[in-house]
């Protein structure tokens, strides 16, 4: 073959399938970057629940923080009251034990 004919018959067989192949790519091309804008997309909503979660997570943190110092406060009131109800409970089984002898005593 001389190179006067290699061009020719490049242009007769091969050309219509490069013309195919270069078709092709440009649709692989197009899905791909459709594809990767939809990838783009759903990273952005992921972005938007991580942020909104970890707002929601922040906000229940500061909630048991209040609920906890709120416990604390209110066990500490409970710890200061049982010595009281110790002393009435103690006050309660004198006065029944004075009003069981004043009974007996009356009859």
């Amino acid at each position: 073959m001389t190179a006067e004919k290699v061009p020719g018959w490049l242009k007769q067989v091969l050309m219509p399938e490069l013309i195919e192949i270069k078709g092709e790519l440009r649709t692989i091309n197009t899905r791909i970057d459709s594809t990767n804008s939809r990838i783009d997309s759903t990273n952005e909503r992921i972005d938007s629940l991580r942020n909104e979660i970890k707002s929601e997570i922040a906000r229940l943190e500061e909630r048991v923080d209040s609920l906890r110092a709120e416990m604390t406060v209110k066990f500490d009131s409970l710890e200061k009251r049982i010595p009281v109800i110790e002393k009435i409970s103690v006050l309660e089984h004198k006065i029944a034990d004075l009003e069981r002898r004043l009974a007996a005593a009356e009859t």
